[in-house]
């Protein structure tokens, strides 16, 4: 019983885990320059360059930090335009686009409710 309950625990605790932890190295080890990521307290840049266990981060232009590999949380993909299932309604005013706002909740106005 005690067997079994060990492999239990390997195969949805210990094995996901290190497959995880495998992956995220993985990441961390194919940064180049120019990628666009974000770092696991949140941070958004550019990498710049790499440097044996670091990487140079831009976050703002002309603005550079150094940080640990071990800081990046995930690389970031360039979003597409979005599909037409996802556009909402948008109208355009001379040369710009207005998103149109639709009201939720109750046709009342905010002000008269007591």
């Amino acid at each position: 019983m005690i067997a079994l309950m060990v492999v239990v625990f390997y195969f949805l605790l210990i094995r996901p885990q290190r497959k995880r932890q495998q992956e995220q190295a993985q990441m961390q080890n194919s940064l180049a320059p120019g990628t666009r990521i974000m770092t696991t307290t949140g941070l958004f840049a550019t990498v710049t360059a790499i440097d044996a266990d670091d990487v140079i981060l831009e976050i703002a232009p002309g603005v550079e930090t150094r940080w640990v590999k071990a800081a990046i949380g995930r690389v970031l993909t360039p979003v597409d335009d979005a599909d037409d299932d996802d556009v909402k309604n948008v109208d355009t005013v001379g040369d710009n686009a207005v998103e149109a706002v639709e009201p939720q909740g109750d046709d009342q106005d905010s002000t008269t409710k007591k």
